[in-house]
């Protein structure tokens, strides 16, 4: 049985809501945030992003930085203003990029949850990364933005979710920079318990983008509890924010793989190498349009390789679920065995392209010279994601893309 919760969201006035509310923290590098931070202090990377306000030679990880955002928070606070809500609330979301819309709720939900498995992961998390967002929510005291959840739609939810976004006025709605429209209402208090017994008959909610988040909310419960003598259960700490989507809205992209060498091969014995696992012909496609294939650049061609019926049938015996994904096939049986990635979290020659920076990237990046071939994939899928997580099992990593992103600051849970 899934808990879910409404709360007192932390929020900025609608007329600010444009200049508080930033892109999420993990998109962008320190010298991205200090940029769209400039001239704007009222937007949230100042909090998010804290290190932008000291030297880069600074320790972004110490702990002046993290009681800078805690001082950052209160000023936008006050000079925002940003207001908590009188009493809890569900909220809807929804984002439309594109044309295509989707629409979650926003919620707290239980930690319990997701150190029980009811919420599912798919991807394991970095220390570091975790250390990071629980020293920032322990001491700011604030979880400043969703994880991004998805479930088997309820059709009963979905009802009024569609009267309340045709009938009621939005909070929020603007148009991003990036042209992705965010509005968001405040879901009627008549339908609180509706949602609240819907969802309890749920089973499993994902996480689709966010794991670091989701952890580190755990992690700074178990800080809160120990420091908390009177510990209950029912504190703020005990629950964390986050947007839940029905699966059957959701849109996946890839995300590509770049590799700065051949390996020590030339181009010849690369392809010759490619050849007995893959079909290899020349091709005008940038990216693939089915399953279990991929497109290649290097040396300023393209190529579509597909893999050999051997190369499946092998595959195919595999009792495990992720094995049968295209990243692991490709890690598989050409990154590894070709190209020497053995361990694409650790190795240094390898990164990652979010497919909503396109192929042109790939063709960029390759052509520059600091990577020698670069790799597009066809997207995982939703039920891709459900099966790898029903069986306990995690993805490769950078295995997908959820765009459009969710924005920080729109509703804040404090804890």
């Amino acid at each position: 049985m899934a808990i879910i919760r409404p709360f007192k969201a932390l929020r900025p006035v609608p007329k600010v809501v444009t200049e508080v509310a930033s892109v999420p923290y993990d998109v962008v590098n320190t010298d991205e945030a200090r940029v769209l931070a400039q001239n704007n202090p009222l937007s949230l990377l100042n909090c998010t992003r804290s290190e932008i306000h000291f030297p880069d030679s600074f320790d972004h990880y110490s702990k002046d930085v993290y009681q800078k955002a805690k001082m950052i928070l209160d000023e936008i606070k006050k000079n925002a203003p940003l207001e908590v809500d009188e009493s809890p609330n569900f909220y809807l979301y929804r984002l439309i990029m594109n044309g295509r819309a989707q629409t979650g709720i926003a919620a707290t939900f239980s930690v319990d949850d997701y150190d029980n498995d009811i919420i599912k992961k798919h991807e394991k998390t970095r220390k570091e990364k975790e250390d990071d967002r629980t020293n920032h929510i322990v001491t700011t005291e604030a979880q400043t933005g969703p994880v991004f959840l998805t479930y088997k739609g309820v059709s009963s939810i979905d009802q009024v979710v569609e009267k309340v976004t045709k009938e009621e006025k939005p909070l929020y709605d603007f148009t991003a920079a990036d042209g992705i429209q965010h509005t968001v209402w405040i879901l009627p208090t008549e339908f609180n318990q509706l949602f609240i017994a819907e969802m309890a008959g749920v089973n499993n909610f994902y996480i689709a983008d966010g794991h670091h988040r989701a952890a580190s909310a755990s992690r700074a419960r178990k800080v809160k509890m120990e420091n908390n003598p009177q510990h209950t259960g029912l504190e703020e700490y005990n629950f964390f924010i986050a947007v839940l989507f029905p699966a059957e809205q959701l849109h996946i992209l890839p995300y590509y793989r770049v590799v700065m060498d051949l390996n020590g091969n030339s181009k010849e014995e690369f392809l010759n190498a490619v050849a007995e696992k893959f079909s290899v012909e020349k091709s005008t496609m940038k990216e693939p349009e089915e399953a279990k294939s991929f497109c290649m650049y290097l040396e300023g061609e393209w190529y579509l390789l597909k893999a050999l019926d051997s190369v499946l049938a092998s595959n195919s015996l595999s009792a495990s679920v992720g094995d049968h994904l295209d990243v692991s096939i490709l890690q598989n049986f050409l990154l590894q065995p070709v190209l020497g990635i053995d361990d694409p979290r650790t190795n240094k020659r390898i990164d990652f392209v979010g497919g909503i920076r396109g192929t042109g990237e790939l063709e960029k990046l390759v052509n520059g010279g600091k990577f020698a071939v670069a790799f597009s994939l066809y997207p995982v899928t939703v039920n891709d994601l459900m099966n790898i997580s029903d069986a306990n099992e995690v993805m490769p990593p950078k295995s997908t893309w959820f765009e459009p992103k969710l924005r920080d600051g729109l509703l804040i849970h404090t804890i």
